[in-house]
């Protein structure tokens, strides 16, 4: 009889626990695209949260914002996880060059998240991107660039400000400038597709025509004195610039470049590799959470 009290007694438990956790809100529309909706999970807090937001990867081609953000939830850190406009949805509104689709989705998205700081329980303040591969560079990409808000908009949502409290992330593509990368890596081939064009070949032959796009959208060029913490975690071969690894796409080999960037006008950073671990920092979340909650 005591064993089947003490088991009620847990179930009861297990079960008013769940029901105490708020209840995410799902595909949440911050724009008109279908993609353009995003999934909300708030930590129980008696004040405002930092927040995560988290853009999935899939070379802005495909994946899906579907998450487990539990690691977050318990530290008391809310998590935004968005969908995005991938580089053929382009087309449908001639958005010229197709990278401009998802990054600028990540942009509103950010500041659609900071005009729910109230209703939502938010520290508009405190807010990390994260994500992986492409993810990662759209990460980046807003922790560098410069404020994109509109005070003078008629737009509250646009008026809201893009730049980041911190940023970690995964594999991340660092810049789009074929003529670059393959000084880094010789067998780089990724990234036409920002562009709208077949392969880097079709890049090196028209970058004089596409530099703008180049610096307007790869994330190292927009890296100043300013940008806040980061976070860079890479996994595969231990990163040799000038190199060829077996996976250019996701080297640390950019890691390292981005690094002395970072580095040389003093932003604080922390680069993660095969062959140089961090006491700390094991793998993004733990940057994250440390970075988030101080």
């Amino acid at each position: 009889m005591k064993r089947c009290t003490l088991v009620l007694a847990m179930v009861f438990v297990a079960v008013h626990c769940r029901a105490a956790e708020l209840t995410p809100l799902s595909d949440v529309k911050y724009g008109d695209h279908p993609r353009q909706v995003l999934d909300f999970y708030p930590a129980k807090s008696d004040k405002p949260t930092p927040v995560v937001l988290y853009i999935h990867g899939g070379g802005w081609r495909n994946g899906d914002k579907k998450t487990n953000p539990r690691a977050f939830l318990d530290k008391g850190i809310s998590v935004v996880a968005i969908n995005y406009r991938f580089v053929q949805h382009a087309k449908d509104d001639k958005t010229v060059p197709p990278v401009k689709a998802p990054l600028g989705d990540a942009a509103r998205a950010l500041q659609f998240i900071r005009s729910k700081a109230t209703a939502w329980n938010l520290d508009k303040e405190r807010i990390g991107a994260t994500g992986g591969s492409a993810g990662a560079c759209s990460s980046l990409w807003l922790a560098f660039h410069d404020d994109m808000a509109d005070p003078n908009s008629s737009d509250p949502i646009a008026r809201e400000s893009t730049r980041l409290f911190c940023a970690a992330v995964n594999g991340a593509q660092v810049s789009l400038d074929p003529k670059e990368l393959r000084e880094w890596m010789p067998n780089y081939r990724y990234g036409a597709h920002a562009f709208g064009l077949p392969n880097l070949e079709s890049v090196l032959e028209n970058r004089g025509k596409v530099l703008k796009w180049i610096k307007d959208y790869s994330p190292i060029e927009h890296v100043s004195k300013d940008d806040p913490p980061i976070g860079l975690f890479y996994r595969g071969e231990k990163p040799v610039v000038g190199s060829s690894p077996k996976d250019p796409t996701h080297s640390g080999v950019m890691g390292v470049k981005l690094e002395e960037r970072l580095r040389g006008v003093g932003v604080d950073v922390v680069l993660v590799h095969p062959g140089r671990a961090h006491p700390k920092y094991k793998n993004s979340a733990a940057f994250l959470i440390d970075r988030l909650r101080k």
